[in-house]
């Protein structure tokens, strides 16, 4: 896994070429009108607030760490913010309950079709790439953006945040590290692993999945959203892990990347239990008005979850490329 500073990507659009000026030459950032004007899924939003969020984890080649704190970046971030939550409060199907939004999560549909099925079932080596490559935005840094939350609890749902988070960062071993791990998997896959190196490639909706995990977490009055949204990808990613193990040992993808997946189907399922029992019923002990955040991000986990995975299975089942470029046949080595 390199750790050379990611460079800036092109841009997608007015809105993340004016933030790109901002952060190379010092321009003017956006105004908040163009911000509130954009499509809120789309990739010029999405590209715009990646930028922004990404200045509180590693930063950019030529970008001074000092910018992490300019009143107009933050100015430009809170515009995009705001038609990002917008959207999402607007767009998630909201349950009546913390209750029912997690045991939805817990009962699969026994005609469920979502990528981690498509790639058991039919997927092929050049799937895995892209998959893998859409994904790494988050997993080159996993857990990273739930960390924000830890200050914002207390009492038993702080010290299990803490457990669960222990175990993403390797249990205290830097080779069990999870962003080593899918490090690792890439290695096997013939990917690129250095961090943010397949940001010009990904979609949309890869984008927002990350941004709605910044986005949780950098904001204390959305802790209880950050928690809901942990709270669904723990209890979905055991079966779905399962599933994406066998995808790569169907297609021979690797040691390492069969592994990634089967950490995640035994870690995952003890993390599960840990969420709901201590982290969510903890939290609203302490904090019962915030169960209707809680929900919101589970239905915004699934909103944005599903949106991708439509972006990812139209492209697929038509013999096309996820990635952006397109460039990359179905056969050839993503470089």
């Amino acid at each position: 896994m390199e750790h050379e500073a990611q460079r800036l990507p092109t841009p997608r659009g007015p809105l993340s070429a004016a933030v790109l000026d901002c952060l190379r030459a010092g321009g003017p950032a956006p105004d908040a009108g163009s911000a509130a004007d954009a499509d809120p899924y789309g990739d010029d939003l999405q590209l715009a607030l990646y930028l922004c969020y990404e200045l509180h984890y590693r930063g950019f080649e030529g970008v001074a760490p000092e910018r992490e704190w300019d009143p107009e970046v933050l100015r430009v971030r809170a515009a995009l913010e705001r038609c990002f939550l917008s959207a999402l409060r607007a767009d998630a199907p909201v349950h009546d309950s913390v209750e029912d939004a997690v045991a939805d999560l817990l009962v699969e549909p026994a005609d469920a079709a979502g990528v981690s099925h498509f790639l058991r079932d039919e997927g092929e080596l050049w799937h895995l790439r892209e998959y893998a490559a859409q994904r790494s935005l988050y997993h080159l840094k996993e857990a990273d953006p739930h960390a924000w939350v830890l200050p914002r609890l207390r009492g038993r749902a702080k010290a299990a945040m803490a457990a669960v988070e222990f175990d993403e960062f390797g249990g205290g071993r830097a080779d069990r590290v999870h962003a080593r791990l899918f490090a690792d998997l890439m290695t096997d896959l013939g990917l690129d692993t250095a961090y943010g190196h397949y940001l010009e490639e990904a979609a949309a909706e890869a984008l927002a999945t990350v941004n709605m995990m910044s986005l949780f977490g950098l904001h204390r009055a959305l802790r209880g959203a950050l928690v809901g949204h942990f709270a669904a990808v723990e209890i979905t990613s055991s079966p779905g892990s399962r599933r994406l193990a066998e995808a790569m040992r169907r297609n021979q993808a690797g040691p390492a990347a069969e592994h990634f997946y089967d950490e995640h189907v035994e870690a995952d399922a003890v993390h599960e239990q840990v969420v709901r029992h201590e982290v969510i019923a903890g939290l609203l002990e302490d904090e019962p008005q915030l169960a209707r955040d809680v929900a919101f991000g589970i239905d915004a986990t699934n909103l944005l979850e599903d949106r991708l995975a439509d972006r990812l299975l139209s492209d697929w089942r038509a013999g096309r490329s996820s990635l952006r470029s397109r460039a990359t046949s179905a056969i050839s080595h993503i470089s």
